[in-house]
């Protein structure tokens, strides 16, 4: 299933629109004017990367500069050290859809143990 995101005119290059789902997933906007859909949360920490830097086809997280490849979801640099999840996205009419990846996310330790129902 196809979950629409939003308006390719209202995301501006070099920008993200994060999806408010389950876990979320950000919708970057290259300069190059590609559009990828990667899990929100980095592997590390619970940090957004939809507020992080995009340069090129990477994102830099906000909260500990590690950066992940918007194409595979590789991580480029540590901290964090397990790939994101990347998603298939379609433009059609205007609107950038996304149809989620079937594998588990990655999620940090300080998700999975709160979804586990222990500590945060």
């Amino acid at each position: 299933m196809m979950i629409p995101a939003c308006r390719l005119a209202d995301l501006p290059r070099g920008e993200a629109f994060r999806l408010d789902i389950d876990p979320p997933v950000s919708v970057f906007h290259t300069d190059d004017g590609e559009v990828f859909a990667i899990d929100d949360t980095c592997t590390h920490q619970d940090a957004s990367l939809a507020d992080g830097w995009l340069e090129g086809c990477e994102v830099e997280c906000p909260l500990h500069a590690s950066k992940f490849d918007l194409r595979t979801g590789a991580v480029d640099s540590p901290p964090a050290k397990l790939p994101v999840r990347t998603h298939e996205v379609a433009v059609e009419d205007g609107m950038i859809y996304v149809r989620l990846s079937t594998e588990a996310p990655n999620l940090p330790p300080c998700i999975s143990a709160r979804l586990a129902g222990g500590p945060a």
